[in-house]
This record gives C-alpha cells, sequence and structure tokens, in this order.
C-alpha cells in the first residue's frame, strides 16, 4: 500500500477540534435560510429544499467539462422519482448546481457519465473503507451471486458475517437485516419489549435512520417531548420519544430523575456524524451507559456510521472497551455490508433472547442476511486489518490539516473536528461544536462555494456543509495530492463568498 509523503503538517488529536489560527475571523457567521440541519441529523437524506444562489457551476473554472450528460439525466429522474434523488442529499439542493451521475468507480476515484473522473471523499456515506471495487471484495460478491442472489433460508456467510462481529464488539448475540434505519427501529422496538416501558430518550442532531418515532425534533424546554421533524408523522408517534441537547450531562440527569422508571432506553450516534462530527466528550457514552443502568433503562449505541470505520471495534473500540462498559444494544451498518444494503442490530443474550422466534417480540426481514451482501461484508471486515486503520487515519489527518491551512490562510471561519478518521469542517467562529445548536450555525453559502471549487478540480466532497468528509485505505499518495492542490483554491472561493 503506497505512503504518505512527508508533508510536514500537523497531525489533530482524535476528538479534538482543531481551530484556525492567526485566521481573520471577524466575519460574522450566519445561519443560512438555505440548509440549516434539521433536529435529528442532517444525513444522507436531510430534506434541503433550495437551491444555493450563485453556487451552481462555473463556465470559467478550471476542471471538469460541462455535466451535460448528468444534467440530461437529472431532468429525466425528475419526471419520475421525487427530486430526481432516491436520497435527499444527493439533489444538490444544499450547494446547488447539478449532481454528478456515476458511471463507475475504482479505488478512491469516482468517474461521471461525462468522463470526468473525482478523487472521493463521500465513501457512499461511509461504507467504502476499503476503497471502490476491491477486487476481493468483488470477487467474494461475484461468487456469491453466482450460487443463487437470495435463497429466503439460513447460509453459511450470515453464521460466520455474525461471528466477526460478535468477535470485534461487545455483543453476545446479534440480527442481520437490511438498513440502518431497519436495524435501529429493531432495535427500539426490542427495548421497549424487554423493559415494558415506552418512552426513549434521543439527542437532537442525532440521525437514527427515518422510523417515526426518532425523526423528532425538540420542543422549546431543556427536556421536552418530541414534536414530528417532518410532515407524514403523527404527533402520537413521536409523544413517546424526549429529545434532549447533546453532551449535556444535566438535561439527561434530569430526565432520569424525573422520568427514569419510564424510559425504556436512551439512544444515541456512538460518536454524532449526522450534523457533522461532534465527538461525545470524554466519559459521555460511559456516563450514559452508567445513567441507563441505575435507572433500568437500556443503553442503545448507534454504531451503524462509526461501527468498524473508526476503529475495527468501532467507536466503543475507541471508548467502552478501554473505561471498561458496554452498551445494552449496538446497531451497525455501512462497512459491514462492503458496499450492499446490510445492517444489523445486537447486544446482551439476555436482551436479544426476547427477540422472536426465542421470544415475543416480532423482527422479520424477507432478505435480511442476504448471501451476496454478507459475502461482502465478512470480506471487507476480514480485510480490515490493523494497516487499514492505519491508513485511514494518515489520509484523514493529512486532508483535515491542510484543509484547515488552506482555510486560515485564507481567513475563512472554520473549525475542523475529529473523530479517529471521520472528520468535518464547520463553516463558523466558534472554538467548538459540541450540540445540534453549534452545529446549526454555519455559513453554508462559504461551504457551497468551497465544495464547487473543490468539485471543479477533481475532488468530490459530501454535497452538504453537515456530513462527515469519509476517506478509503485505497486512496493513494496521487489521490491525497490532488485533494491537498485543490485546497488553497477553493479556501479562496470561501473566503470570496463570505466576505
Amino acid at each position: 500500500m503506497d505512503r504518505l509523503p512527508s508533508l510536514s503538517l500537523p497531525r489533530p488529536v482524535p476528538g479534538h477540534p482543531h481551530r484556525d489560527n492567526g485566521a481573520d475571523v471577524s466575519q460574522v457567521t450566519q445561519r443560512s435560510p438555505f440548509c440549516p440541519p434539521s433536529a435529528f441529523g442532517c444525513p444522507s437524506g436531510g430534506g434541503h429544499n433550495a437551491e444555493v444562489p450563485g453556487s451552481a457551476e462555473s463556465a470559467a473554472a478550471p476542471g471538469p467539462v460541462d455535466p451535460a450528460t448528468s444534467r440530461e439525466l437529472m431532468d429525466r429522474a425528475r419526471a419520475v422519482t421525487p427530486g430526481g434523488v432516491n436520497s435527499p442529499v444527493r439533489a444538490f439542493h444544499a450547494v446547488g448546481g447539478t449532481p454528478r451521475f456515476i458511471e463507475r468507480a475504482s479505488g478512491a476515484r469516482l468517474t461521471d457519465v461525462d468522463g470526468n473522473e473525482y478523487v472521493d471523499l463521500i465513501g457512499s456515506w461511509g461504507p467504502m473503507l476499503l476503497g471502490h471495487a476491491h477486487p476481493e471484495v468483488v470477487a467474494a460478491a461475484t461468487a456469491a451471486a453466482g450460487r443463487g442472489t437470495s435463497y429466503g433460508t439460513p447460509t453459511r456467510t450470515e453464521v460466520e458475517l455474525a461471528e466477526e462481529i460478535v468477535a470485534r464488539t461487545p455483543v453476545e448475540r446479534v440480527r442481520l437485516v437490511s438498513s440502518g434505519t431497519e436495524a435501529t427501529m429493531s432495535a427500539v422496538r426490542l427495548a421497549r419489549g424487554f423493559t415494558g416501558r415506552e418512552l426513549v430518550v434521543k439527542f437532537a442532531g442525532c440521525y437514527h435512520g427515518h422510523l417515526d418515532a426518532l425523526l423528532a425534533s425538540a420542543g422549546s424546554g431543556l427536556a421536552t417531548f418530541g414534536v414530528p421533524g417532518t410532515p407524514g408523522v403523527p404527533e402520537a408517534a413521536t409523544a413517546a420519544t424526549i429529545v434532549l441537547p447533546y453532551n449535556d450531562r444535566a438535561a439527561v440527569e434530569k430526565v432520569f430523575a424525573e422520568r427514569g422508571d419510564e424510559i425504556a432506553c436512551l439512544v444515541t450516534e456512538a460518536s454524532p456524524g449526522n450534523m457533522g462530527v461532534v465527538p461525545p466528550a470524554p466519559g459521555f457514552n460511559g456516563f450514559l451507559a452508567e445513567t441507563c443502568r441505575r435507572h433500568g433503562a437500556l443503553f442503545l449505541s448507534d454504531e451503524v456510521m462509526t461501527g468498524f470505520r473508526v476503529s475495527r471495534s468501532g467507536q466503543w473500540g475507541l471508548d467502552g472497551a478501554v473505561e471498561g462498559w458496554a452498551p445494552d444494544l449496538t446497531t451497525f451498518g455501512k462497512v459491514m455490508g462492503g458496499g450492499f444494503p446490510a445492517a444489523a442490530f445486537g447486544g446482551r443474550a439476555d436482551v436479544m433472547a426476547v427477540l422472536s422466534p426465542d421470544g415475543p417480540v416480532y423482527q422479520a426481514g424477507t432478505l435480511s442476511g442476504n448471501p451476496v451482501a454478507t459475502a461482502a461484508g465478512l470480506t471487507t471486515l476480514r480485510l480490515a486489518d490493523a494497516s487499514v486503520y492505519a491508513r485511514l487515519d494518515e489520509v484523514a489527518s493529512t486532508v483535515s490539516a491542510a484543509a484547515h491551512d488552506a482555510l486560515a490562510s485564507a481567513g475563512v471561519p472554520h473549525l475542523v473536528q475529529h473523530d479517529s478518521n471521520m472528520f468535518s469542517v464547520f463553516f463558523t467562529d466558534r472554538d467548538e461544536v459540541v450540540d445540534f445548536d453549534g452545529a446549526s450555525g454555519q455559513d453554508i453559502s462559504a461551504y457551497a462555494a468551497f465544495f464547487h471549487a473543490m468539485l471543479d478540480r477533481g475532488v468530490h466532497l459530501p454535497p452538504s456543509a453537515f456530513e462527515c468528509w469519509f476517506v478509503s485505505a485505497a486512496h493513494t499518495d496521487a489521490d491525497v495530492q490532488q485533494v491537498l492542490d485543490a485546497l488553497p483554491a477553493a479556501a479562496q472561493a470561501a473566503a470570496a463568498a463570505s466576505a
């Protein structure tokens, strides 16, 4: 595997914010009307409904040619698909312009239908830990498909994938499903069935899939019952959901003191990445686990994004395994599917025993444990060794530090935050972002200009200011250098947009 050149860049501490040093931060950061994150997070499907003015492709900008074929496909897609996309953030409403329709991908590079090539910093929103079309993953999936794409019966690979998950994480039993939403929905139902309680506690800014009960936004009080965060969700669906500010111990203690014997579970992203990267404060996850234990509630850790990405054991490998605690239930997705639709939820054996067919809590799925998806996921996890995580950390550290340096040199107010190899750039003058309110106050017009300048130079960032940048073990020195070369001009574009 290629090694990075010596770039003389500082290496940020994982989980620690990286402020601009010496930049002019006198500009006022505005909360843009175009793309505020929702209170349940701004996922790869975050409901942005207005174009950002002035951010469409510039004919004078260097880089890719006019995306004519992508524009034609988008017109056709809008005629048959809501918004022209199958997950809202892909529509580019948060940054303006034409979404690039991708024809193929290999390693760390995407190629669109117009023949333009991009260094990929989306990574399919997290799953592509090894990069695109990894030969061994493709071979495993191809071989599995050749034996049949779905049986509706148990298979060897689903057992082996479950064993791999149990070996890497604190879960004792695991059930495979097809999406992160399905995993969290099932885990919440299981928590309610196991405890005999109804209330669920979540945090503003954390996203757990589009299940009705967790598409809740905070009300006006510190610890309020949730209200629907989107049309189509009845008030009754969120009436048993309590939404708290993230990283706020006092709010957690207050709600458990008042309603602890009614709470079935507290659910949180193990390290939030759906409002940008907002790591838990030191000891916060352990505090949540202990608070739940004292009150007889279950602690549900959502590792759909962090699982098998930030370490071989996910976020738990960075905190719970070190501090000596474990969640009662955990959800997984993304990396464990190797680019295919696969997810899982698991936990304590006594809790999982309440799940059907052994127990009364029902859950089922036609394509759960699909043989093609499990083959790809199992191969991905087996290949994800220490050298893979070392490369991920190295690339993430280099790119994020370079982004900071470029923006600081251009005088753009910003903040880079990390959790291991997950990171994001906040266009803000805050010293630290610790919760949803802090994440909301970004200058997204500056991000839109930054995004398009990078895209014009062959680097595809997430098309939203409220998403993680994902790197892969397939990013070569040349890929990284292309990103570094694009950053200064992009930073200047952001400075012009925020002036």
